[in-house]
């Protein structure tokens, strides 16, 4: 897990932090720094950021960038994330810290310090949150250094993007302390009808100077792999609902979830397998 910075530490652990929080998550501050950072100025802390975070640019479609936000939002070559031959698996759709929480018979689970339910996340859709008793939750947590854009896991038909408004806390473990951080986030889910894994929820949960959500589709049939959507500057999550008996993780997944780790992904690398095909049915 990576450790929260001074300012992050500031904000949720002192009291003059917390009040200036009520501040911080409204949508219109992160609007603010979404506009500075798309500006022509910001590129010159490019470089600086690149260092800093050991960022391998050979892997990207393009060098020059117009703002940091450009660069933030950058592509990368599809041989530096390609996804699995093996078409039962289930792979990562992004570059992420990967947590996995069972959720219980009530749809309800926990989330680092906070206890959710399906609904609350989906914002009180109490019929589509039934679906997922006894199922598994992914949370893919992305920190600033990570690849922003993410994709589809499976050949499959799209439903139309439910957006919840929200404020916008950071998504390191850090804020789960004192706020249930992925049903007060701004966020935005579909529901994704797949080959090979059923009905899934994929949900985009934005972030502190992350308001911005951009979803390439509505409704729409997807291939495997083909981007979904990206996020623009700052952390930010991906939350995957699966039904009862839908995946099977591979052991060292499963290992680092029993211990409640965070496992470092990337995009297209393979976490299980398809149960259905497994058991032939594919």
């Amino acid at each position: 897990m990576s450790k929260p910075s001074k300012t992050q530490r500031f904000l949720y652990n002192t009291v003059t932090g917390r009040c200036l929080l009520k501040v911080l998550t409204r949508p219109k501050v992160s609007d603010l720094g979404g506009r500075i950072v798309s500006s022509r100025p910001s590129r010159l802390v490019i470089r600086r950021f690149v260092k800093k975070h050991e960022i391998d640019m050979s892997q990207c479609v393009k060098t020059r960038f117009h703002s940091f936000n450009d660069f933030f939002t950058r592509e990368l070559h599809q041989a530096a994330r390609p996804i699995p031959s093996e078409e039962e698996h289930l792979f990562s759709p992004c570059d992420a810290h990967l947590s996995i929480y069972p959720i219980g018979e009530d749809t309800s689970l926990a989330i680092k310090n906070s206890v959710y339910t399906i609904s609350e996340l989906l914002g009180g859709d109490e019929d589509l949150a039934r679906r997922y008793e006894g199922g598994v939750c992914c949370v893919f947590r992305m920190t600033p250094r990570h690849y922003h854009r993410y994709c589809y896991i499976d050949d499959g038909v799209k439903g139309k993007n439910h957006r919840i408004n929200g404020v916008l806390h950071t998504v390191h473990p850090i804020s789960g302390a004192r706020y249930a951080v992925y049903s007060q986030n701004t966020r935005e889910y579909s529901v994704l009808s797949t080959r090979r894994f059923g009905e899934v929820v994929h949900m985009e949960v934005g972030a502190m100077m992350v308001g911005r959500i951009n979803n390439y589709h509505q409704e729409y049939r997807f291939r495997r792999g083909e981007e979904k959507g990206r996020f623009e500057f700052g952390g930010s999550t991906i939350v995957m609902l699966f039904r009862r008996d839908a995946v099977r993780f591979f052991p060292h997944i499963l290992e680092s979830a029993a211990r409640g780790e965070e496992l470092g992904v990337l995009r297209g690398e393979s976490l299980g397998e398809a149960v259905c095909a497994l058991n032939g049915k594919v």
